[in-house]
């Protein structure tokens, strides 16, 4: 298992895997899956800037992750809001933790500072959402920011969502400026198990 860069030959795998949570879950909040050629397009525009990772089998993906703007405000440089969706028959292999390693040290690497992750949570008991993605979050470092209520309405149900953020590094006060567009993988993390210590 490698972590790669993903691209947009990637996009068709990419989609199997987040389809059944478009449209079984409300990990994400959109309500129609996109098209090959969309997600094509959000993988160039992502990735000519930010990381955007796979754990790959050889030809086959187990999950992905990648970071985008937080903000488009220059003062924002320094943050990216966070996303991984891992298969869902390959849940519990420890495929989220060696992608965020990756990711973490690829951010911080191009002098990103602040990882964000927009989450939503169940209010009660549901069918569509657990809290597995704020357990993931808080195992990897994140800590909770706030809460926003009755943020989100999907499968006739109104949900949470909340903020969580990871510190990458030391908020100077004449930080080195962001290389935007500069990502690498450290060669040291590129093998699934170097990250999750097998």
């Amino acid at each position: 298992m490698d972590i790669e860069k993903v691209t947009t030959k990637d996009a068709k795998q990419l989609l199997e895997i987040y389809a059944p949570y478009v449209e079984n879950t409300a990990v994400s909040f959109e309500y129609e899956v996109p098209g090959v050629q969309e997600f094509e397009n959000r993988i160039e525009a992502i990735s000519s800037e930010y990381p955007y990772l796979k754990a790959a089998d050889g030809d086959e993906i187990w999950g992905y992750a990648y970071a985008g703007r937080f903000k488009a405000r220059r003062a924002y440089d320094y943050s990216v809001e966070t996303t991984i969706y891992i298969r869902q028959d390959k849940r519990g292999l420890g495929i989220g933790k060696a992608l965020y390693r990756v990711l973490e040290a690829s951010l911080l690497d191009m002098g990103i500072l602040n990882m964000n992750a927009c989450i939503a949570v169940p209010r009660t008991k549901d069918e569509h959402l657990t809290n597995d993605s704020r357990y993931f979050h808080e195992k990897m470092g994140f800590s909770l920011v706030g809460t926003f209520h009755n943020s989100g309405y999907k499968f006739h149900t109104w949900y949470d969502m909340i903020w969580m953020e990871k510190m990458l590094g030391e908020h100077r006060a004449e930080p080195d400026k962001v290389r935007l567009g500069e990502w690498k993988i450290p060669r040291y993390l590129a093998k699934f198990g170097d990250t999750i210590g097998l």
